[in-house]
């Protein structure tokens, strides 16, 4: 007897059992015929997460082989990661999760009757992922304090954290960061048939105070003073393809989820699901958290100089306006796509303003039968003032790319815009920050006396060398170069420049092509570029479909300039795409 289910597109996900039960002669007989699992179906028209485009369900269902973008606007990095949805045992884990997620739902699961909702089932996968009190899959370090756990960027793909939530009771990996958790969280959702991608946005504002304004304090020499506010070079989150029909779509669209606990002013939150084109038209009071995920990319940054910890004075800055880049990996490509247009219209247009002009009057109810010029006005206050303004025009413009042990090489380029000389005073400095935005160390400090005739243009190279930023830089890749005017010469004008110090390269090569059950080798080499000793140097090693656990290998000690070359050996266990991701950490990074 061959039997064929057909689950109903409403049916709930998850695992089921197959009974057969024969009645004979007054006797009932039961047998088990085996299990079977119930996923949501973008391939079918009648789902909620259904894609008619074949090429979309490729990249954002079937595809296990994503990239992470990173380092800062103007300097944008990446690293391919393993999603590994359909490796072995990824399903079992994904529904763990919404068992152990029940919780979310006030503990009513005895029907399960949510888990046909892919807005309910992403909700319950949001919190899961670190936000849940006791059970979350992976846990962000405090501080940046991570001593206790695995260093959060050392992690290549999602696999090794879900098996090690898994097998370890359902207790938090420590550790990662957002671009992890985005990650973990699009491969939960695409092992349960839900199409989703990794999106970085980079200037990302974190603000406790003014949802759509953030601050950043310096002093007199340019030094970042650590504030309640945080400006995070990039940030990643997750989303979704779904059908709402909490709020009547017919079809499904793009919903935002962020599974990164981020202050709110009411403790930390997880975001989620907001529909992408509600955030573009600023209607907040459409959705979950609309007005987070509208200040994320519509915030004013605001910069302040701080006088003897006592007054503050805005100076003038031509800021990157928060949000203004927001990226993710194209269909069938290994090139990133910016949809930064899915979240804002164009910046300055009427459509843009109209929308900012909707969200504060929701934001701020006190605003709520405002005209639109009191609006303007109080959100032009939270800008700072253009360098133009004052006359002067500057930037800071790279005169390298630098690798890790070579020295940053600028060029400062400075204009009069007036008919009259110009002689001012500089501070410069260069501290490293996070990618969270957390100011550390000041390493490097200077003064100049500029003086600029009528109109004139001039260029000043700056040198910071790797003796001064590299026992400062550790894991953090990513420095800040600044340039103050004194306040003692009167208006004070600031220029900046975020800089990505790029890693050294690992090299990997096949030396024969993976073939499912035969014998393969594979090259890794590392160089070590600086002129000392790297010590404590391990090589973490994941291979997609070609072997199941991750391998780490201790290359102790690698003197300057020596290269280390390791051949590993493996048997592909599946077909499909195969990958080899190598991460390369030792006691300086």
């Amino acid at each position: 007897i061959n039997i064929s289910v057909f689950p109903p597109s409403n049916a709930c996900i998850g695992r089921y059992i197959l009974n057969m039960q024969i009645t004979s002669c007054g006797h009932t007989y039961q047998r088990c015929l085996g299990d079977f699992y119930v996923l949501f179906n973008p391939w079918c028209a009648d789902d909620p997460v259904y894609m008619d485009n074949q090429a979309h369900r490729e990249e954002y269902v079937l595809n296990e082989h994503g990239i992470l973008y990173e380092g800062v606007h103007k300097h944008i990095t990446s690293r391919p990661w393993h999603f590994g949805q359909f490796e072995e045992g990824i399903l079992d884990i994904c529904l763990k999760i919404l068992d152990m997620g029940v919780s979310y739902h006030h503990g009513s699961d005895r029907d399960h009757c949510w888990r046909n909702d892919p807005v309910h089932v992403s909700m319950v996968v949001n919190h899961m992922i670190s936000s849940h009190s006791t059970n979350s899959i992976m846990k962000i370090p405090e501080n940046n304090d991570y001593l206790k756990g695995t260093k959060p960027f050392s992690w290549n793909g999602s696999v090794p954290i879900l098996q090690q939530w898994y097998n370890g009771r359902c207790r938090p990996v420590r550790y990662g960061y957002c671009g992890s958790l985005a990650s973990v969280m699009c491969t939960v959702m695409r092992c349960l048939g839900i199409p989703s991608r990794v999106v970085t946005n980079f200037c990302f504002p974190c603000s406790v105070e003014n949802p759509l304004g953030i601050n950043e304090i310096f002093d007199c020499t340019g030094k970042n003073l650590c504030g309640k506010d945080k400006l995070w070079r990039y940030h990643c989150w997750d989303e979704s393809w779904m059908a709402r029909r909490d709020l009547n779509q017919c079809c499904g669209d793009w919903q935002c989820l962020d599974p990164t606990p981020l202050e709110t002013g009411r403790g930390s939150a997880c975001s989620g699901p907001t529909w992408v084109r509600s955030i573009r038209e600023g209607e907040l009071d459409l959705d979950y958290d609309g007005h987070h995920m509208f200040s994320r990319v519509n915030s004013n940054y605001v910069g302040w100089l701080s006088q003897n910890n006592a007054k503050k004075t805005k100076f003038f800055c031509d800021a990157w306006p928060c949000g203004q880049h927001l990226i993710t990996k194209s269909v069938g490509s290994e090139q990133f796509e910016d949809i930064t247009g899915a979240y804002k219209y164009e910046l300055g247009s009427v459509k843009n303003k109209e929308a900012c002009y909707r969200a504060y009057r929701r934001i701020h109810p006190g605003y709520c039968n405002a005209s639109n010029c009191h609006i303007e006005r109080e959100l032009s206050s939270l800008k700072n003032p253009f360098l133009s303004d004052s006359g002067i025009n500057m930037r800071l413009k790279m005169a390298n790319c630098p690798m890790y042990g070579e020295d940053v090489q600028l060029h400062w380029l400075l204009e009069n815009l007036r008919g009259e000389n110009k002689t001012l005073k500089f501070n410069l400095s260069a501290q490293i920050v996070t990618y969270s935005g957390c100011p550390m160390d000041q390493f490097w400090k200077d003064s100049v006396n500029v003086t600029l005739g009528p109109r004139e243009v001039k260029k000043i190279p700056l040198c910071v060398s790797y003796s001064q930023y590299g026992p400062y830089l550790c894991d953090h890749n990513i420095m800040k170069v600044v340039a103050v005017s004194d306040p003692e010469c009167g208006e004070v004008l600031m220029v900046s420049r975020d800089i990505v110090i790029n890693r050294p390269p690992v090299i990997v090569k096949f030396l024969s092509q993976p073939r499912l059950k035969v014998p393969c080798t594979a090259e890794i080499s590392f160089c070590n570029p600086l002129q000392e000793d790297m010590k404590n140097c391990v090589m973490t090693l994941e291979g997609c479909g070609l072997f199941k656990e991750p391998m780490t290998i201790d290359l102790g000690t690698l003197a300057s300039n020596q290269q280390a070359r390791t051949i590993v050996e493996f048997t592909p266990y599946r077909l499909g795409s195969h990958r080899l991701l190598a991460n390369f950490g030792c006691h300086k990074f």
